[in-house]
């Protein structure tokens, strides 16, 4: 006969955790008959959780014989995520180190932290779990997904965004990545603090943000694009009313006066659908200071430029792109893909006249974030377009962490935007753009512009 004091071997545990799922699964549908769902919808969140606690604490009273009171407490929590909350994940959305939780099918889970991916425990009951999981939530902010319409992306409540591909699209299982967003925005001197950029390359974008100078942040997915237009947005003047317009609303601006606009997808009938140049169109009407486009992706930088050269200056937005002049190149292709009766040296006009800063982020190896290059566009020349990079970052290698060495760097150039900047009231000290690493260097201005 076996010791009551063995230590429960990995069959023992397994077949426990089956017994406790199988138990979970049973007690949630006997949950879900028992509710009116018409009443639910007119009850506060904060009622709802105690009704839904006291009803999981009747269902499982009748299951003493199974559970131990660690049991009965873990199952009830679970049997409320999955009823109001996040279901497995809803220890990962409460994580302050979270970033990303990339789901790969039921039995993988992904999460990032600080730069870096690791596996979780985390698991789902099977792929029907995943599904169910995924449409609960897309039905919260009224989107839908299905095997008719296989992909959604969408905001949550809390901020954050979600994009799944379920069957026939994903092959071995739901494929679900959330991006989570920080509750305090960061700051220009949050992303000094983390060596983001230096205090030079701050005080420089700060006093274009503020002398309505139009510029675009490229990178890569996960470099940091939104969280540092953000942090730019911070020195737009509190008196100026901003449009913001975005696929899923990332953004968290804080100025007082903010027009948010977020696009829509097409319901059922394959009719209502809004997109991100629908929206531009109508904020030109809107009276706005400046137009915030979340990210170009479409044909809506053509109506993004001509917005910029028709007297809204102090535009920004996002783009995908591997450095500063591939960011030009992408959005010669976006505005050939609108207008192809337009020729290139018209378009590579409308750029150089729209476009005054490109600021390259990006996620290195080790996991950091940085902005690698700050770069001006001066213009044409042989109908081609000129930039030049005013700020970089110089990669030396990698320690023995994996993570970059390398060093800011100021390119010696003086920016000529300077008069501009000047004429606007923004003074910024020539000596801000004198050659050399910049690293160490202290300028009092990020705050002060």
């Amino acid at each position: 006969m076996p010791s009551p004091y063995a230590t429960p071997t990995l069959r023992d545990e397994g077949s426990r955790d089956q017994r406790f799922q199988q138990l979970k699964t049973q007690l949630h549908e006997q949950l879900v008959r028992e509710m009116d769902f018409a009443v639910m919808r007119s009850v506060e969140s904060s009622v709802l959780r105690h009704e839904l606690r006291r009803g999981a604490e009747r269902l499982c009273s009748q299951h003493t014989d199974l559970l131990t009171q660690a049991d009965r407490d873990r199952l009830i929590d679970e049997l409320i995520n999955e009823m109001m909350g996040h279901g497995p994940l809803e220890p990962l959305m409460h994580d302050p180190t979270v970033t990303d939780i990339l789901i790969n099918g039921p039995n993988c889970v992904y999460v990032e932290r600080r730069g870096k991916l690791e596996r979780t425990g985390i698991k789902f009951r099977d792929n029907n779990h995943l599904v169910e999981f995924v449409q609960r939530i897309a039905s919260q902010v009224g989107r839908r997904i299905d095997e008719a319409s296989p992909m959604v992306d969408a905001r949550l409540p809390d901020g954050s965004r979600i994009n799944a591909v379920i069957k026939p699209l994903a092959l071995d299982g739901a494929l679900v990545s959330i991006r989570r967003f920080s509750a305090r925005p960061l700051s220009g001197e949050d992303l000094v603090a983390r060596a983001t950029a230096t205090p030079r390359m701050m005080a420089f974008l700060a006093a274009c943000v503020k002398a309505r100078l139009n510029i675009v942040v490229s990178g890569g997915t996960g470099s940091g694009k939104t969280t540092l237009l953000n942090a730019l947005s911070a020195f737009i003047p509190e008196d100026e009313r901003v449009v913001t317009i975005e696929d899923a609303a990332e953004l968290q601006l804080q100025q007082p006066h903010v027009a948010r606009m977020e696009t829509r997808a097409a319901n059922l009938e394959g009719k209502g659908a809004t997109s991100s140049r629908d929206l531009l169109r109508n904020a030109l009407r809107m009276r706005p200071d400046r137009i915030i486009v979340g990210e170009c992706r479409g044909a809506e930088a053509f109506d993004m430029l001509q917005a910029m050269n028709t007297g809204h200056d102090g535009g920004m937005s996002t783009i995908h792109a591997n450095d500063a002049r591939d960011a030009l190149s992408r959005l010669e292709m976006l505005i050939g893909m609108a207008a192809p009766e337009l020729p290139m040296w018209f378009i590579h006009r409308q750029i150089a006249a729209a476009i005054h800063i490109v600021v390259q982020v990006a996620r290195l190896p080790g996991g950091e974030r940085k902005i690698i290059q700050i770069a001006e566009v001066t213009g044409m020349q042989s109908d081609a377009l000129n930039m030049h990079d005013v700020f970089r970052f110089q990669q030396r290698g990698l320690d023995d962490n994996q993570r970059v060495l390398g060093h800011f760097e100021a390119t010696g150039i003086q920016p000529q935007c300077l008069e501009r900047l000047q004429a606007c009231g923004v003074v910024v000290p020539r000596s801000l753009f004198e050659s050399g690493i910049c690293d160490i260097d202290r300028f009092d201005c990020v705050r002060g512009l």
